[in-house]
């Protein structure tokens, strides 16, 4: 064996005998009674063999191996009988999961083939050996709890896709995602599993009877009378469904949960384990006795105090011992039942600080005197037992479980040479080591023994019958207080034991990130850095293998601790060079995301594909980054050129290495452990840079040329640079400052937490809000139930009974929910774990704010930066309140400007050219807009960003999405227009008041500032306004000419007779029309308000025209709204679920707002009236008049109720009621006075388009006419002449020549 690492090494044979020309080394320092006195002490014989001093010859080390055979030998000769065949078992003595015949369905079984992914709908598998006689037993490991179904079924039992374990004759299974037990038949039975449960699954087959149980605790019998006799075997099975993951273990490793008279179905390696026990005595002896040479006498010890101080005598003694123990540490059983307990209680023994030097000294030991296959071999079973322990250990008070293992890890990891190892092969390659990081969640918390530590629960009472949060604080009892203070309390007792488990992970991260152990290699942080990258690929990939992507809820925590221990070395790295940033100014430098360091594989650039963007800016990387692309690369990878075949071919040369490393039999519960994924990379390897001349600084005006590298082939200088090579920061801009952040390996860790952040952390938060909305629901429930308890006569004791015994329920399902609730709050939405989400949208907010000044080179920059920035800030508002409000978060109100500024300035930057992200940013504005506070930021960005803001908004609607962009400006203006300050819709608190919360509407908070923006810019800017005008007109003709459409196939269905029901997303389209028609009219409700002269002064060349148009839709939607009996009518009296916002108030009242305005100017009191469409009754019934009826028409019924405005006086003010008043009498005049003056013309004179003007253009040079609105509207879309299609190259006023009379 050669020298291994940087201690001395000696060759295992040189330990079995000593010639005597070497025993003069050895007894020289020890005599011979001594040594012998030493080893019969280390080895001492059994009651039955004699070992007196006269009888026996004294040990030394030339006939200790032959003591040491002798001791061992009688274990060797129980090994036949172990092998013979157990009575009432059939099969291989190696159970696995029968992957050849015994399965239906598709299913993903892990190497070891006691690991089980469902991939389709119901697939069942069972065991490769069976029982027909005794008390059998084995365990599954539950990974997730969805639908399943374990038990037992006989080789006859048929399954399909649909039946499976327990759905058919003589198969019998326990299903704990639905709480019952299956044979055939169904009934209720046990209780409900979660994953990193155990169940284990019993059969006697004397007696009959099949039984459960879950964690240790049994569940009961589950059935009796079971088939038995000739032919009936029974077999463990399990169906599952999709995506669906556990883990069996049939006796290869120690039963968890071993019941007494049941044996398991593969048997424990008795002769091996009995071996292990007897050397790991001896030891143990080793550790507790020192030999003191100058006194010549044997001291006992404490086995803590240990050292490994180099003595001949002890170090040859420990080699013969590891010569046996060496070859059993392979074998996972032993591993874990001697191995893993000794260490175990090493840790109980003597403490934890103190006991880490002898975990050491131990490794020390297994590295020096076992083979490196057998102690790497012997490495990956112990991790794996350890975190197979730390995931399936039930969740108890003081989760001293939970932190007994991860000291063990804690300990090993210490351990320079065996991290390294495990970090290279164990750690993301074999297992996925996030489960050390994560807590998992009780699902049964009285077995978690929370009613102990939270013994009061509480829930708050924030929230109305509607279910919103009530503003007004409502007085607290003396009882409510005294109950919320004692369960505040138990929620502290709660996190100070949950934040010792993650002070430990913590430590775990810590260990991993050490960049100073550079002895034999590489520092375990660059190591750990490549096998991070690769851990983000596999879970970023489209084409991710279902067993290799971590769930969320572990994600969650892996980010949080990650973020502990980066912020932890940053700011140990900036107490140490002051010039470097603290970790609160943290950022990540915008040349990681041009210069092919850092690998994004194909996530997507703002601007687009990296190969495009090469391509494309590659004079701008030169010119501003003085970096080249390599000219291959611009040739050769896109995603589409890449050769599959190439990529197949590496992926299984590379297959072998990976179940090398796997190694014998090995349980991988889900996801737990995969073999590496070492596929070709589709698309841009992480890319490393090639200086020129790496021993130089670069200079100014030299062009550093960059090739790909792959991830395993980065070394430490390739991320932190040296002798002028910058590393990761190759390519700096001069924007950026020329002192480094901190160390270039943090940089790229804190790029991986964002990436993180964005694959599955922001859905997790936001799902685990659920159980506090279910607390809120039965909060409310048990509060309803409450009043009506009160209100109930004492005289209906039927009804009292029903009412507590509701009462009951909803008391028990919030204690329980609380306590979840409370443990959910400490590990996912504490105080402490909100300070790191928003300490992560600063480092967004600052990323994004310095590859902005880069100018082009910002289209690079992968779009998640953005995604987070928004995330974060959503999460921080919705998800961790009321527990932990974001308003107490330092610098609170900076960074509300900062993101306010981002969103404000790249809704509309066209360097950001993905329609996903833009949607995103448009819609992160308009929620923005929404709030008082951080409306309040967007209104203290520097003025001209948002003058920018306002214009961009204001662009033409047929360029882009504007659905998005209507609805900010109408929250910029809801609370200025008329009758426009409601928070709920007022037609529904009139007719329907219990469904008055389904259209959620934030109280209005206008912007007169950004109202002043909009004006000027309307004003100013004479191309402006009639183009956003006319957007706005033509997307309101379109939304309103829908909405009618709509409404007519729904009236039609609704009539039928043999079909009286309408589509649910033809009503949803429907009244998203309609909700779109009257923000538009709003939004020229707030134009004509503004900026009322781009309507009346006709010295603007298009006014007239935007007059005009604007009358005629006006006239349009009155005349279709308000008709008596009409179309609309009869839809809203319908009341059609899904058109609830559907009403004659929310429209009326945004076209009344719009004429109350305009019409305060005679020429738009001209035009309105001079439109043919024009109804003066349209007018009157806003103020419910009713519509005079025609002769002879049947008369309205009499109880019918009119709309009238003056209907809603909670809404519309006295000052808007009196301006409408006026406006009618002000019409009912001006028309009375026009149908007086208007002369009357003949059709020949009238406009062929209209039929409502008088001809007053010629159209050159066809000569052909029309009136000028006609043309003036044609002319905006359109040259040809409506009539023979020539090209229209001018318009002249046309004048009817006098009559020749």
């Amino acid at each position: 064996m050669t020298s291994k690492g940087a201690g001395t090494s000696f060759s295992q044979k040189s330990y079995r005998l000593t010639s005597d020309s070497e025993k003069p080394k050895v007894t020289g320092i020890v005599n011979e009674k001594l040594l012998d006195d030493y080893l019969q002490r280390i080895f001492p014989s059994p009651d039955q063999i004699p070992s007196t001093t006269a009888s026996r010859k004294p040990l030394s080390f030339q006939n200790l191996q032959e003591h040491l055979d002798q001791l061992l030998k009688e274990d060797d000769e129980a090994e036949e009988s172990e092998e013979q065949t157990v009575e009432g078992r059939l099969g291989p003595s190696t159970v696995v999961l029968d992957h050849t015949s015994g399965f239906e369905g598709l299913l993903l079984v892990d190497d070891d083939l006691l690991g089980v992914i469902g991939h389709s709908n119901f697939g069942s598998i069972r065991a490769t050996t069976c029982v027909y006689k005794g008390k059998w037993i084995y365990e599954v490991l539950i990974s997730s709890q969805g639908l399943m179904q374990i038990g037992w079924c006989t080789l006859n039992c048929r399954f399909n896709q649909e039946e499976g374990v327990g759905d058919t004759p003589d198969s019998y299974a326990y299903d704990g995602n639905r709480v019952r037990k299956w044979n055939v038949t169904t009934t209720n039975y046990g209780k409900s599993w979660a994953a990193g449960d155990i169940v284990s699954c019993l059969i006697d087959l004397d007696e009959g009877t099949i039984a459960f149980c879950l964690n240790g605790v049994s569940l009961g019998t589950a059935f009796d009378n079971i088939t038995r006799g000739s032919g009936m075997a029974y077999f463990p099975a399990i169906s599952l469904s999709f995506k669906e993951s556990v883990a069996f273990n049939f006796g290869s490793r120690p039963l968890r949960y071993p019941i007494e008279g049941y044996r398991p179905l593969q048997d424990a390696p008795t002769t091996g384990l009995v071996k292990a026990q007897k050397l790991l005595g001896y030891l143990k002896n080793v550790l507790q006795l020192e030999l003191d040479p100058e006194e010549g006498k044997l001291v006992e010890r404490e086995s803590s105090t240990w050292q490994l101080r180099g003595e001949p005598t002890v170090l040859i003694t420990m080699a013969h011992i590891f010569n046996y123990f060496a070859p059993l540490m392979c074998k996972v059983y032993l591993v874990e039942d001697v191995l893993m307990k000794f260490l175990l209680g090493i840790l109980e023994t003597d403490g934890s600080e103190e006991s880490y030097p002898l975990i050491q000294q131990l490794l020390d030991l297994m590295w020096l005197l076992m083979e490196d296959y057998e102690v790497q071999e012997c490495l990956k079973q112990l991790m794996m037992s350890l975190l197979r322990a730390y995931r399936f250990s039930p969740i108890i008070p003081d989760l001293s479980l939970q932190m007994h293992y991860l000291r063990l890890t804690i300990a090993i990891l210490k351990h320079e040479k065996s991290r390294k190892f495990l970090l290279n092969n164990v750690l993301f390659d074999v297992l996925r080591s996030v489960v050390f990081f994560y807590i998992k969640s009780p699902l049964r918390v009285e077995e978690a023994g929370l009613q102990e530590l939270i013994p009061t629960t509480w829930w708050p009472n924030r929230f109305n019958k509607e279910g919103k949060e009530t503003k007004e604080v409502k007085e607290e009892s003396a009882e409510e207080r005294l109950r919320r203070r004692a369960y505040e309390r138990g929620c502290q007792r709660l996190k100070k034991r949950i934040e010792v488990v993650e002070d430990l992970q913590v430590q775990i991260l810590k260990l991993l990130l050490n960049n100073q152990d550079h002895n034999g290699g590489e520092a375990s942080r660059y190591i750990f850095l490549n096998k991070f990258r690769k851990f983000l690929q596999e879970n970023a990939s489209s084409r991710g293998n279902l067993t290799v992507l971590c769930p969320p809820e572990y994600m969650v925590c892996f980010l949080h601790r990650l973020i502990t221990a980066l912020r932890y070395y940053w700011d140990e790295y900036k107490a140490s060079n002051p010039a470097a940033a603290f970790s609160e100014e943290a950022y990540v430098p915008p040349q990681l995301f041009y210069n092919g360091k850092v690998d994004y594989f194909d996530l997507q650039r703002l601007g687009g594909l990296l190969s495009h963007l090469k391509k494309t800016l590659k004079d701008d990387l030169a010119s501003k980054a003085n970096i080249l692309i390599d000219p291959s690369e611009l040739q050769a990878i896109t995603m589409d050129d890449l050769d599959e075949d190439d990529e197949s071919a590496t992926s299984t040369a590379q297959r072998p290495v990976a179940a090398l490393a796997i190694g014998g039999a090995l349980a991988r519960p889900s996801w737990l452990s995969s073999p590496t994924l070492s596929r070709a990379n589709r698309f841009l390897s992480t890319a490393a840079v090639s200086l020129m001349n790496p021993r130089r600084p670069l200079g100014t005006m030299e062009k550093v040329k960059i090739r790909t590298l792959n991830v395993e082939q980065r070394t430490e200088e390739d991320i932190e640079g040296s002798n002028g090579n910058e590393g990761l920061l190759l390519g700096r801009p001069p924007e950026e400052p020329d002192q480094p952040l901190t160390e270039n390996s943090l940089l790229e860790i804190l790029d991986g937490v964002i990436m993180m952040y964005n694959l599955s952390v922001h859905q997790q938060l936001g799902k685990m809000v659920g159980v506090s909305d279910d607390v809120n629901e039965y909060a409310l429930a048990l509060k309803d139930t409450e009043e009506k308890l009160n209100r109930c006569p004492k005289w209906r004791k039927d009804i009292q009974e029903e009412l507590m015994k509701s009462q009951k329920v909803f008391s028990e399902k919030l204690n329980h929910l609380s306590r979840r609730l409370a443990w959910i709050n400490v590990t996912i939405y504490s105080k402490e774990k909100m300070q790191d989400i928003y300490w992560l949208l600063r480092v967004c907010t600052r990323t994004i704010e310095h590859g902005d000044r880069t100018g082009s080179l910002f289209a690079f920059m992968p779009e998640f930066y953005l995604s987070v920035a928004m995330n974060s800030y959503s999460a921080l508002k919705n998800y961790f309140s009321p527990v932990n409000s974001m308003e107490e978060l330092p610098g609170y109100e900076e960074t509300l400007t900062r993101l306010a500024a981002i969103l404000a300035k790249h809704f509309a930057d066209t360097r950001i050219v993905g329609t996903d992200i833009r949607d995103s940013l448009m819609q992160a504005l308009a929620s923005y807009v929404c709030y008082p506070h951080s409306l309040r930021a967007v209104e203290r960005i520097p003025e001209e960003q948002r003058i920018t803001m306002m214009k961009n908004l204001l662009a033409p609607y047929e360029q882009r999405p504007w659905a998005q962009t209507n609805w900010i400006l109408v929250r910029l203006w809801r609370g200025c227009g008329f009758g426009y300050r409601y928070t709920r819709l007022p037609h529904l608190l009139k007719t329907k008041p219990e469904d008055a919360n389904l259209p959620s509407l934030q109280k209005p908070c206008p912007s007169i500032l950004l109202q002043g923006h909009m004006a000027d810019l309307l004003r100013s800017d004479r191309d402006m306004a009639p183009s956003f005008l006319n957007s706005v007109l033509n997307q309101l003709n379109w939304a309103f000419s829908e909405f009618i459409g709509m409404i007519q196939e729904i009236q039609q269905a609704a009539e039928r007779l043999e079909r009286n029901f309408v589509d649910s997303r033809q009503l949803k389209v429907c009244a998203t029309c309609f909700d779109l028609s009257v923000s538009l009219l709003r939004v020229l409700e707030m134009t004509v308000t503004l900026a009322p002269e781009i309507f009346l002064d006709w010295n603007r060349p298009s006014s007239e025209l935007l007059l005009r148009r604007l009358a005629q839709l006006l006239n349009q939607v009155l005349n279709r709204v308000t008709a008596e009996r009409n179309l609309f009518d009869r839809v809203v009296n319908l009341r059609l679920p899904g058109l609830e916002s559907v009403d004659h108030y929310p429209i009326l009242v945004a076209v009344t707002g719009i004429l109350v305005r305009l019409l305060v100017a005679k020429r738009a009191t001209e035009v309105l009236l001079a439109d043919p469409c024009f109804q003066l009754r349209s007018i009157q019934y806003l103020l419910g008049q009713p519509e005079p009826s025609a002769s002879g028409a049947t008369p309205p019924p009499p109880e019918r109720k009119h709309f009238s405005l003056q209907s809603y006086t909670d809404y519309i003010s006295r000052e808007e009621l009196a301006k409408v008043d006026q406006m009618l009498g002000h019409l009912s005049e001006e028309s009375k006075q026009a149908a007086a003056s208007t002369l009357p013309t003949s059709e020949e004179d009238l406009c062929p388009i209209c039929y409502a003007h008088p001809i007053s253009a010629v159209f050159r040079p066809c000569g052909h006419k029309s009136c000028k609105a006609c043309i003036n509207q044609h002319l905006m879309n359109n040259k040809d002449c409506f009539f023979c299609k020539a090209t229209i190259t001018g318009v002249d006023d046309y004048e009817k020549p006098a009559s020749s009379s």
